[in-house]
């Protein structure tokens, strides 16, 4: 059997076989470098819209593009953007400088593709390699055997490869997608039988996602509770659902945003005796056009953003280079120009906060990535 293939099947059983489990498992494994610091990657797939999540709101162009969908109330941060109101938290967290938010940012892929996109983001290659494995599995077999975790349904691909990756499935039904939600409303408002029950139901819907009872914040919560403990995992990843926002914008990213803050603080609570020496990073695969289209959406585009939370971070700051909204500005003329290269934030993170040599970074960790220099300055 192909090795490969191997590997993942044994990922695989592992997942399904934690999954019965009625306690967490242990992990084992000593970390090379920093041995006593956390690193945890959530991805929200779909491609959140940044102009939504962090507004420039002092960038001219703005309010021409987003016309309606323009966030008017943001929380206000620095440099010229404010934060979505749904990310209240987050706003308390970058005030204690402990947010770090990187504008413009995108993977080496420049295509419209999420699931082109999403390998992209987890192989770590460049855009053209199309590797097989994923960069947290490579990342645990540079920590000399230490063993990561991975918070999914099934094996992502970040977690395939040399490295010990366990894979464990939070016994949750799955989300409803918002989308479908606005689109079912539209159908059934003028029925007079079904209109108050589904009304009702998308009600309970917006209740589970005010008080966080979904599935990010009891997934991220769960990834603390492995984290936290002296055996647990140093690095683990988490994956999210139903951020792709074409139509109905604003209700479907304040829900979503609102389960995202939810889910922050679920983890920094449960993260309490490791918050100080941990990264949270919050990534998605690509952003979404500048401009909004017919349906009160957007369309995917290139430049997105990613967000650094936790003690360890050097918060209450803007990060990354902003191109700025203007017509000449605009990536094929539709799109944030992404001006920093994703796995040039997880290498800083790798290096500065993990420990790792940054020879294995460039060979092991992110193959043929030597143009993307590690940012520096994101640990405090």
């Amino acid at each position: 059997m192909d090795p490969s293939r191997r590997r993942f099947l044994a990922v695989a059983g592992a997942s399904a076989s934690l999954a019965l489990w009625p306690r967490l498992p242990s992990f084992a494994g000593a970390l090379r470098g920093n041995d006593d610091v956390r690193f945890i990657v959530v991805l929200l797939r779909g491609g959140l819209d940044a102009l939504h999540a962090l507004p420039p709101v002092d960038d001219p162009d703005y309010a021409r593009l987003r016309r309606d969908l323009a966030v008017t109330d943001a929380l206000k941060l620095g440099g010229g953007f404010g934060l979505h109101p749904s990310l209240a938290f987050a706003s308390q967290l970058y005030a204690s400088k402990q947010f770090l938010p990187v504008v413009a940012i995108a993977p080496p892929y420049r295509g419209r593709s999420h699931f082109e996109a999403q390998d992209n983001v987890e192989s770590g290659g460049d855009a053209s390699a199309h590797l097989q494995t994923g960069w947290l599995s490579r990342t645990s077999a540079a920590m000399a055997g230490a063993e990561a975790l991975a918070v999914a349904s099934v094996a992502p691909l970040s977690a395939r490869g040399p490295g010990h990756v366990r894979t464990w499935s939070p016994p949750f039904a799955d989300d409803v997608d918002p989308m479908m939600l606005q689109r079912l409303q539209g159908l059934y408002a003028s029925d007079r039988d079904l209109a108050p029950s589904f009304a009702d139901a998308m009600q309970r819907s917006g209740d589970m996602g005010s008080s966080g009872a979904l599935r990010l914040p009891q997934a991220m919560q769960a990834a603390a509770t492995f984290m936290r403990a002296n055996d647990g995992p140093r690095v683990a990843f988490v994956e999210d659902t139903g951020w792709d926002s074409h139509g109905g914008q604003a209700y479907q990213l304040k829900r979503k945003l609102g389960e995202l803050d939810a889910g922050l603080r679920a983890f920094h609570d449960a993260a309490q005796s490791i918050w100080p020496k941990t990264v949270v990073a919050i990534v998605t695969e690509f952003g979404r056009t500048a401009a909004a289209n017919g349906t009160d959406g957007t369309d995917h585009g290139t430049g997105g953003v990613a967000f650094l939370a936790g003690g360890a971070v050097r918060g209450g700051r803007i990060a990354g280079d902003w191109p700025g909204l203007s017509p000449s500005a605009l990536f094929e003329g539709r799109d944030l120009h992404a001006t920093t290269d994703l796995r040039a934030v997880f290498k800083g993170v790798l290096a500065d906060h993990m420990g790792l040599d940054r020879g294995a970074i460039d060979r092991q960790v992110f193959p043929d990535s030597v143009g993307a220099r590690p940012m520096t300055g994101l640990i405090a």
